[in-house]
């Protein structure tokens, strides 16, 4: 199997996983959002720590108390995954799985935008009409709705702004959710502890096992990405990007049968004539980049044509990656 192939099927069956999370959330329903939370940190925490001794990287780790900006940065992102998945977990068990897809489909468009308020980039014709568009759809969302659509609003804004702090302190991915983990496991712990009516032991012994069973299901999809991500151009792995809140939609429509009535449908329509022309774009001026490099290095005298990676164009056309 060739490193690509590896690739691919690494990254399809992290977003894959990603896809299904709401079935997995719903089980776990006799918990309330913030406890369910509060387990994820922790044995996610457990998890990556296993992982990390494995991999012996804690030298590398205790290395970053010579840079305190990262660590802040690092707190900053542990603070905005907090918020993400919370507000995730809310959405599914609160029956708003079809909104919660929203958010990571509008996620790219949301990244865009940050890369002009952030960044300073220029945007294309081609992006500025996929980030129009999508600014309608959440409109007729919202008027759909009968209010803004705060969970799809959060969960893009959120992550968005994670995938930009995550990408200034460009730590390996276990390294950095290790980090993540621990900022958050004290509050969670001591919530953990004092909480009154706790579902851990008392809910039966499935519903016991599947709270422990959330940290291996956070890290394991975070590593097959990672993996992805390290094999495949970026372009594809924005392609792969989608397979995740199409598979929620699809959950939230078909298996939940949350309803959705014309306007929705409209609305939706909208956010995907966004999505395409934000990634046909993308894809041809990627193709552009390259067909220039290659007619320099040919005109140059040069035996072979520079390369032109994916990451190498704006900040903004990159997908953030993972999910929930």
């Amino acid at each position: 199997m060739t490193d690509l192939r590896r690739g691919y099927l690494l990254g399809i069956g992290a977003y894959v996983l990603w896809g299904f999370f709401p079935l997995y959330f719903k089980q776990l329903r006799a918990a309330g959002p913030v406890e369910i939370l509060a387990h994820r940190v922790v044995w996610s925490l457990l998890t990556v720590t296993l992982i990390v001794t494995v991999l012996r990287r804690w030298r590398a780790i205790a290395e970053l108390r010579r840079t305190p900006g990262k660590v802040a940065a690092i707190a900053l992102a542990a603070v905005l995954i907090a918020v993400n998945w919370g507000t995730y977990i809310y959405g599914v068990n609160s029956d708003r799985v079809v909104e919660t897809a929203l958010g990571y489909f509008i996620t790219p468009l949301v990244v865009i935008l940050l890369g002009v308020v952030v960044l300073r980039e220029r945007l294309r014709p081609g992006q500025w009409a996929a980030v129009a568009i999508g600014a309608v759809s959440v409109i007729v969302l919202a008027v759909d709705y009968g209010r803004l659509p705060w969970i799809a609003c959060t969960l893009a804004c959120s992550f968005g702004l994670y995938g930009l702090v995550k990408k200034r302190v460009g730590l390996p991915p276990a390294d950095g959710l290790l980090l993540e983990s621990a900022v958050l496991a004290l509050p969670a712990a001591i919530y953990l502890a004092t909480l009154q009516s706790s579902s851990f032991g008392t809910a039966g012994g499935l519903h016991t096992g599947l709270l422990v069973f959330s940290g291996i299901a956070t890290v394991v999809p975070l590593l097959m990405f990672a993996g992805a991500a390290n094999r495949i151009p970026l372009y594809g792995v924005g392609m792969l990007q989608y397979i995740a809140p199409i598979l929620q939609f699809g959950l939230g429509v078909f298996w939940f049968h949350e309803p959705m009535p014309a306007a929705r449908w409209v609305g939706f329509a909208l956010v995907w004539l966004a999505l395409g022309i934000f990634s046909v774009e993308g894809f041809a001026h990627l193709t552009r980049q390259r067909s220039t490099a290659v007619h320099a290095g040919v005109g140059a005298g040069s035996p072979a044509a520079p390369s032109v990676r994916p990451h190498d164009t704006q900040t903004s056309t990159s997908a953030s990656g993972g999910s929930a």
